[in-house]
């Protein structure tokens, strides 16, 4: 019976940097619309909700790419 050799699976520290990534862009996007629609409140959760969701798209695409690979 032959063992396949796996490789070293990378950390999933490695892995998950475009969940902060988006964090912060759609925080600076709901930040300016809030200045300019003077709703800061509003707009600053609204764009770090819709960055996380970002985030979470973009990281868990990238870790289907590395599976493909």
């Amino acid at each position: 019976m032959k063992k396949k050799n796996k490789k070293p699976e990378e950390s999933k520290e490695n892995k998950s940097y475009m969940l902060p990534i988006g964090m912060c862009i759609g925080l600076s996007i709901g930040t300016a619309i809030g200045a300019a629609t003077n709703d800061m409140t509003l707009w600053m959760s609204m764009g770090l909700s819709i960055g996380l969701c970002l985030g979470l798209v973009f990281s868990n695409s990238d870790d289907k790419d590395d599976d493909n690979k």
